[in-house]
């Protein structure tokens, strides 16, 4: 086959490819840094000659002119599996929506249960061999690809080039191909490590085993995690993660992380996507250690507990006093999503002696008054991303508790003992008025 040449006929200009969109058409963005730019553009010029277009993606890193030009959703409407700062800026406008799910189940949704009229990818330009690389975002992508009924990449020299499973597309296999502006990618700064972030990594630290496999979400915490973990004396650790962050490189660069002990991969680091600063894509480019995987592969809890001594450690916005967390709405407002925090949750404790941990401050400000994180009981509408029955260890700047086992009554007591020491009275009275603690536990 002449590569070269099928190319050739398949370039076209983003104009001419928007122009196929109708009306009531599915267009999908795919996934973060895979999402195209000069395609936006041309489809957000044809916003008068469209109605009801919905445009789907996950975790949007930069503005999305489709969007910014229809405030009034008369032409396009934005859909997201999860929220970036900026979909969460676009939801409190009206201009988004979220769309609930695990993010392990990705694959088997467009496969099964989505209809897609086309699909826009920003890749790699091709290689010699005539294939379009999904850079740092593979997710859901091959099988989102493989549904649409149209599939349009947008080149991009900007993006890395990651070595894993199905984190390519062939120029047989795409109707039309679109070169791209080649920006350089949208990098996402690290969230500042505060003390109380330092102080929760030093309690984590000593429960991370040489030889322990780490899935570590994004935020302060966690890098913070990644940074004591550099100065540890363990050795020889996994990486399998959701999320690749910046503070994984520090982890390898410091010698820590081998992946000798990982029962699949073994040596590899595995991640589904990427986001972080430039140095973190220039680590992963042509980076033969780190594979890129479809997102089932990395995220559904059979495949996380395939290893073992499973370490996960991720943020939490607020938990009751059952244990019962919430990362991803306050009340009905939506901030985030549900991500892989709850298969990760659940495949470290089917994992051979693995553990979870989530972490959180014990306050937050809200204005200018101080909140708990830890409460009596969510807001109503509040959205539980991981119930009281799978969390493990709970950990804020006061101590670490695991409620595995515990009662209601101890679980009150145990997280009690680690929230604000200012609010701890309060808390004890509303679990004393709400009947989570019997009187032979006052």
């Amino acid at each position: 086959m002449d590569f070269q040449k099928m190319l050739q006929e398949k370039t076209a200009t983003a104009a001419a490819v928007a122009d196929i969109v109708q009306s009531g058409w599915s267009v999908d963005y795919g996934a973060s840094l895979n999402q195209p730019d000069v395609f936006d553009s041309a489809l957000a010029e044809r916003k008068l000659q469209l109605q009801d277009v919905r445009i789907r993606s996950i975790l949007t890193m930069k503005p999305r002119k489709v969007l910014e030009v229809d405030p009034e959703q008369q032409h396009f409407h934005g859909e997201s599996w999860h929220f970036s700062a900026y979909d969460r800026k676009l939801y409190d406008n009206g201009v988004a929506s979220y769309i609930p799910f695990n993010f392990g189940e990705g694959p088997r949704l467009y496969q099964d249960y989505l209809d897609v009229d086309i699909a826009v990818i920003k890749t790699t330009p091709m290689d010699r061999h005539g294939y379009f690389n999904f850079g740092a975002s593979t997710c859901y992508v091959r099988a989102l690809c493989e549904k649409a009924r149209r599939v349009v990449v947008e080149t991009s020299t900007a993006l890395p080039t990651c070595y894993g499973l199905e984190n390519v597309i062939h120029i047989s296999e795409v109707d039309a191909v679109i070169q791209g502006d080649n920006a350089p990618l949208t990098e996402l700064p690290s969230a500042p490590v505060t003390d109380i972030d330092i102080t929760v990594a030093n309690l984590i630290i000593p429960e991370i085993e040489d030889g322990a496999c780490l899935q570590i979400g994004i935020g302060g915490m966690p890098n913070a995690v990644c940074g004591a973990l550099a100065h540890a004396p363990v050795k020889n650790l996994g990486i399998h993660t959701e999320m690749f962050v910046d503070g994984m490189v520090d982890l390898v660069m410091a010698g820590k992380v081998t992946g000798a002990c990982k029962s699949t991969y073994r040596g590899k680091i595995v991640f589904t996507f990427a986001a972080g600063s430039k140095r973190t894509y220039d680590f992963l480019d042509g980076n033969e250690m780190c594979m890129s995987l479809p997102v089932n592969e990395t995220n559904l809890t059979e495949n996380i507990a395939r290893n073992r001594r499973v370490v996960s450690i991720n943020n939490a916005m607020q938990i009751d006093l059952m244990g019962q967390v919430a990362s991803e709405s306050a009340g009905f407002k939506h901030r985030t999503g549900t991500g892989g925090q709850l298969q990760f949750v659940r495949g470290a404790f089917m994992s051979e002696g693995g553990k979870s941990f989530m972490c959180l401050s014990s306050r937050y400000m809200k204005g200018d008054q101080p909140r708990s994180r830890i409460v009596a009981g969510h807001p109503t509408g509040t959205v539980i991303t991981t119930p009281r029955t799978d969390v493990m260890y709970v950990v804020t700047e006061y101590g670490m508790v695991n409620l595995k086992g515990k009662s209601i009554p101890e679980r009150v007591n145990a997280l009690i003992s680690i929230a604000h020491p200012d609010d701890r009275a309060l808390l004890e009275k509303k679990a004393r008025e709400s009947g989570l603690l019997p009187r032979r536990f006052l």
